[in-house]
């Protein structure tokens, strides 16, 4: 399937955007909407993947501070899964947080996830802990 990675404007994009972790966080992994929902999102930058009808069906996030970016909020609808398009938007993430000159990109993984990251150049640190009823550890890339 043929598909395109862009930035996406919060504004125009929110309701697609909400749409896609809504279903990927709350309703399948049963994430509570107050942890989901953190107010954060205006500050960040989104990218989505659309399909070439413009759906979007996949999105990601970078929220920078203190030199670094923190990539967060990863999430592919269920049945785009496999198909590349996690990879594409953690890529395309990492690179507009070296656009941006930050010194690394961090995230918080759940931990079924480690090597989906690992492949993406991301090293592990610290010790599991829980987020949002999820394990998670903290990974690092170098930039």
């Amino acid at each position: 399937m043929k598909y395109r990675v862009r930035s996406a404007d919060w504004n125009a994009d929110r309701d697609a955007i909400r749409r896609v972790r809504e279903r990927v966080f709350v309703i399948e992994q049963a994430v509570d909407p107050e942890l989901e929902w953190d107010g954060l999102d205006p500050e960040c930058e989104h990218a989505v993947i659309e399909t070439p009808d413009g759906k979007i069906v996949a999105t990601g996030r970078l929220y920078c501070a203190d030199g670094a970016g923190k990539i967060g909020r990863m999430a592919v609808l269920k049945g785009h899964r496999g198909n590349g398009m996690g990879a594409a938007i953690l890529e395309f993430l990492v690179e507009r947080a070296r656009a941006r000159g930050l010194s690394s990109a961090r995230l918080n993984a759940q931990t079924h996830a480690l090597r989906f990251y690992q492949r993406g150049g991301f090293i592990a640190e610290g010790p599991e802990f829980d987020e949002a009823g999820i394990p998670h550890r903290h990974m690092r890339r170098e930039l």
